[in-house]
């Protein structure tokens, strides 16, 4: 695993999928992390829903060629290695719940806020995302950042 000394980021599943899929719009910023992580110039956190939602997008989007799912499993093995997995708890999925029920949010917003939860749970610099609104919502100033490649 990366030195937990290191600058601690959290990819979120936007950034991983366009990392590793060449054919992504946005692969060259995305992939370009990467470096910085295995100069151990930072540490590499994933929440574990975002394993389940990059293979999920990588398997299912129609991407030039098709990606299979043993090769979105070997792609993910090579690149996830040495990152360090957040899980969560009972108590952080009902903790999100109130803070989303709190703010009127629904749908979809809970996966980010479950990624936030993870990020604040391991205390992560920052967050690495395509999707900085979506995070931004949750009142989030300060640590840990919201950064777009």
């Amino acid at each position: 695993m990366g030195r937990i000394g290191a600058v601690k980021v959290l990819l979120d599943s936007s950034v991983l999928v366009a990392a590793f899929v060449e054919s992504h719009p946005r692969n060259e910023p995305a992939a370009a992390l990467f470096g910085r992580i295995r100069q151990k110039q930072w540490a590499l956190f994933v929440a574990a829903h975002s394993l389940a939602e990059t293979y999920s997008v990588m398997t299912a989007t129609p991407f030039n060629p098709r990606i299979s799912p043993s090769d979105a499993r070997g792609v993910m093995s090579d690149n996830l290695d040495e990152a360090h997995i957040v899980p969560l708890t009972g108590d952080d999925y009902l903790a999100v719940i109130d803070l989303l029920a709190g703010l009127g949010l629904s749908g979809g917003a809970v996966y980010d806020a479950l990624l936030f939860r993870a990020a604040q749970n391991a205390r992560v610099d920052r967050i690495y995302t395509f999707n900085a609104a979506h995070f931004l919502r949750f009142g989030a100033k300060g640590k840990p950042d919201i950064v777009t490649p």
